[in-house]
């Protein structure tokens, strides 16, 4: 479990990420990250969850139709 501290930063308020949470995230300075509401409270990951929502739906299409986009592809 690791610790946030919110902080000033300007107008606006800040978290500081121990380097270690940063790590096991594999973000950076810069970086962008999302967080989700669960039942459970939130979810941080550097993945677009709806990116990847749309991705796995593609997929789903990809491997229904395969022999349609083989001929689109030709």
């Amino acid at each position: 479990m690791h610790t946030l501290k919110l902080t000033q930063i300007g107008n606006s308020v800040g978290a500081i990420f121990p380097k270690e949470l940063l790590a096991s995230l594999r973000l950076e300075k810069g970086d962008e990250f999302y967080v989700t509401e669960t039942p459970d409270g939130l979810r941080i990951t550097p993945h677009n969850p709806e990116f990847e929502a749309q991705m796995r739906l593609s997929r789903d299409v990809m491997k229904e139709r395969r022999a349609v986009l083989r001929e689109l592809a030709k």
